[in-house]
């Protein structure tokens, strides 16, 4: 299967935004907090950006691992959308793959352009697994803190995959 469930019935086409969140710091696994760390003042620009690059499209949903700076990253989208953000455990770094690309699946299931936040260990796992079933990536690749992947998914197939990255930090809005 490539995308989404059979489910024997049209489906249209849906858009998945995979977002990696903003830039949070310097990670250190010696510290039992580092799960907690927030974004930066680099970090929380580039949740403005995104929030300028999505705020305008029919996005039905926001999901996001429920670690603060991905929390912090979508919370500008939601605000210019006016949707709420919902937290959901499977999109924590460290998670399962399989766990993770059930999410993905749930979220094609409801139909709707959906925005998912995660981390650098689950999104070019997500993008590998999507390619190997046949996705084709538009333009250049990549998987920076910031960055946004949008994917169309057309019924049980994901079509298309482009990248897109932040700008340079002087160039990204003020927080």
């Amino acid at each position: 299967r490539q995308g989404r469930p059979s489910s024997g019935s049209s489906v249209s086409a849906v858009t998945l935004y995979l977002v990696r969140h903003g830039k949070a710091g310097t990670r250190d696994n010696s510290d039992p907090l580092d799960t907690q760390r927030h974004l930066d003042r680099k970090g929380l620009r580039q949740a403005v950006w995104m929030a300028d690059q999505l705020g305008g499209r029919p996005i039905g949903a926001l999901w996001s691992s429920p670690l603060p700076r991905c929390l912090e990253t979508v919370e500008p989208i939601a605000a210019r959308l006016g949707l709420d953000v919902e937290p959901t455990e499977a999109l924590t770094e460290g998670t399962d793959l399989e766990i993770t690309w059930r999410v993905v699946e749930q979220a094609l299931l409801r139909g709707t352009d959906t925005v998912l936040c995660s981390h650098g260990d689950l999104i070019p796992a997500l993008i590998h697994r999507a390619e190997c079933r046949g996705m084709t990536v538009e333009g250049p690749a990549g998987f920076v803190k910031g960055s946004i992947w949008i994917l169309t998914v057309d019924g049980d197939r994901t079509s298309g995959g482009t990248y897109v990255a932040p700008p340079a930090t002087s160039e990204l809005p003020d927080s």
